[in-house]
């Protein structure tokens, strides 16, 4: 394989994305554009998460090597699930979707195995960066992302900048407490956002509505529950409207601390449609001040689940090569 070269001006870069099922690897041009991917599976609790992107960034040099473009990168941009310090790239925190992955020094691991810079940042963040640069977030300045998934996470961006907080946890929006003598999370709250508007949290208060009316079914997931509102089943219309009454108490809360331009709203949860998408509307509007809704967007985000992986790479045009923002 050719000696790769890190050059600073060099309109590639290497995004990564670290799933609890696979991880995603490509080659990116600075306007988003993917050169070439790969997947390679994450094999959690078999393998070490940071030993496979390595396998997976080997991938893609072994395609540069071969592609015809000249080896010199920008550098490498990873998102990954967890809580990620920021500065340092290790893994602060990460659910038991990644056994052993809490401490991984995963950009001292990726820089000490390819020698070329690495930023790693939550995969809700880099997730932002894709809206800001293909999709709705496009010329946005405030801008707020929810992600529904097996959790809910969240990114914000103020003035054009994502918004990390003190060391990378900001807008950690699933444990924002929607109803304080609600249902208890795993995180020691009650009442989150997750437990009500994720795909584990819907499917787990279908199970328990189920089990209650004397018909349990421990196999339903979300996307049944999904499909069943979609037919008009009155138990996953009640479920679901205590979904779309959760986000709207979050997201009416957020709005008023932010005053974002734009409200963008994606994973897999979100995935069922238009449908979904105006009941969330509905439900924000009914419960935020009129002056806030001026101009406000709620959108559905980018489409593609190379998307996370596309961020990722956007990170060294974002930032420095140390990670600091650029002015």
């Amino acid at each position: 394989m050719c000696q790769i070269v890190h050059d600073p001006d060099s309109i590639y870069a290497i995004g990564v994305d670290i799933g609890g099922t696979k991880i995603n690897a490509g080659l990116i041009r600075e306007n988003g554009e993917i050169v070439w991917n790969c997947s390679v599976e994450t094999l959690a609790g078999q393998a070490n998460p940071a030993d496979r992107a390595i396998d997976a960034i080997t991938n893609v040099l072994k395609f540069l090597n071969h592609s015809g473009i000249e080896p010199r990168l920008k550098g490498i941009g990873v998102g990954s699930s967890g809580q990620i310090e920021w500065r340092t790239g290790n893994i602060r925190f990460g659910t038991e979707l990644i056994p052993g992955y809490v401490g991984t020094p995963l950009k001292q691991m990726l820089e000490d195995a390819f020698g070329l810079p690495v930023l790693v940042d939550n995969d809700v963040n880099v997730l932002c960066l894709t809206e800001k640069v293909l999709g709705t977030g496009r010329g946005v300045n405030h801008l707020l992302c929810l992600a529904l998934g097996t959790g809910v996470g969240g990114a914000l961006m103020i003035d054009g900048r994502i918004y990390h907080g003190a060391w990378g946890g900001a807008a950690e929006a699933g444990h924002m407490s929607v109803d304080y003598k609600g249902l208890p999370c795993l995180c020691g709250g009650a009442g989150c956002l997750e437990q009500y508007a994720s795909g584990t949290g819907i499917a787990a208060r279908m199970r328990r509505r189920l089990s209650e009316q004397g018909v349990p079914d421990e196999t339903i997931t979300a996307r049944d529950v999904m499909a069943l509102w979609q037919a008009g089943d009155g138990i996953a219309t009640e479920i679901m409207d205590e979904t779309f009454a959760a986000l709207g108490t979050a997201l009416a809360s957020l709005i008023h601390l932010f005053n974002p331009e734009v409200v963008i709203i994606g994973g897999g949860v979100a995935e069922a449609g238009e449908r979904f998408i105006n009941r969330v509307r509905e439900e924000v509007h009914r419960r935020t001040m009129r002056s806030f809704l001026e101009r406000l967007r709620i959108e559905p985000a980018y489409q593609g689940n190379l998307s996370g992986m596309i961020g990722a790479a956007l990170q060294v045009w974002e930032y420095d090569i140390c990670g600091h923002r650029k002015m």
